[in-house]
């Protein structure tokens, strides 16, 4: 499994940030209420919340079955991965204009979090899409 991920650092990587993934899937799909209450959100948005739940789900779906199904692993997935860092890619450039430009929905509950996280989500794809380069752009 090591050699499929080119060593054991990106392995590591792509492990870590499908977890993190899994982390808020399971926030805003199972522990929706409290996720909503934390960040001061109506539930009204219950539906919008666990949509959101659903995309990083099925993301999290695939990267298991890119890990342990799949024959060729992450051979020729580079569709997979550019989706993955451009959807990290703009969701920090969004939530940073929502904070600091349009101030749209920024409380006193606010936290850095929404910035912060999709910002090293996407560092973690970047680095993965260049480390693993040789194997997911072999189609």
């Amino acid at each position: 499994m090591i050699d499929k991920f080119n060593g054991i650092i990106y392995l590591i990587i792509y492990v870590a940030h499908f977890t993190i993934l899994a982390f808020y899937a399971t926030q805003l799909l199972v522990g929706t209420k409290k996720f909503m209450d934390k960040f001061a959100i109506d539930h009204t948005a219950a539906f919008m919340i666990r949509f959101l739940g659903a995309f990083f789900l099925a993301w999290i779906l695939m990267a298991i079955y890119i890990m342990f199904v799949r024959p060729n692993g992450v051979e020729g997935t580079w569709s997979f991965f550019n989706l993955i860092f451009i959807t990290h890619f703009v969701v920090t450039i969004t939530n940073y204009y929502s904070k600091n430009i349009s101030k749209l929905g920024v409380t006193d509950k606010f936290t850095g979090e929404g910035i912060i996280v999709p910002f090293v989500l996407l560092v973690m794809s970047g680095i993965l899409c260049y480390g693993l380069a040789d194997k997911i752009y072999l189609y």
